[in-house]
């Protein structure tokens, strides 16, 4: 029986590749804003970001989601990550 292979994803902030479970899914659907993705199934580009606030600080400091979307981004889904990294 084969096993199954795990899919991995690169955090914007560390830049380390890990399991696309242990990782935050932020979406840029076609049309709309940008926003925090629970489920990791919604359409529209990804990007993710580790559990850790070192991580969003770095991603911040480096506007690597503007990067990734080509768009701006809000304060208020950096809060919204914030808030689940520490929840998490």
């Amino acid at each position: 029986m084969q096993t199954r292979r795990v899919p991995l994803r690169k955090c914007l902030g560390c830049g380390e590749m890990k399991n696309k479970k242990e990782l935050i899914r932020i979406v840029k659907p076609a049309e709309g804003d940008v926003f925090v993705d629970l489920t990791g199934k919604a359409n529209g580009r990804g990007a993710y970001i580790c559990k850790s606030v070192e991580c969003l600080n770095a991603a911040k400091k480096k506007k690597q989601l503007e990067r990734s979307f080509k768009a701006n981004i809000s304060e208020e889904v950096y809060k919204k990550l914030e808030e689940q990294i520490n929840d998490a």
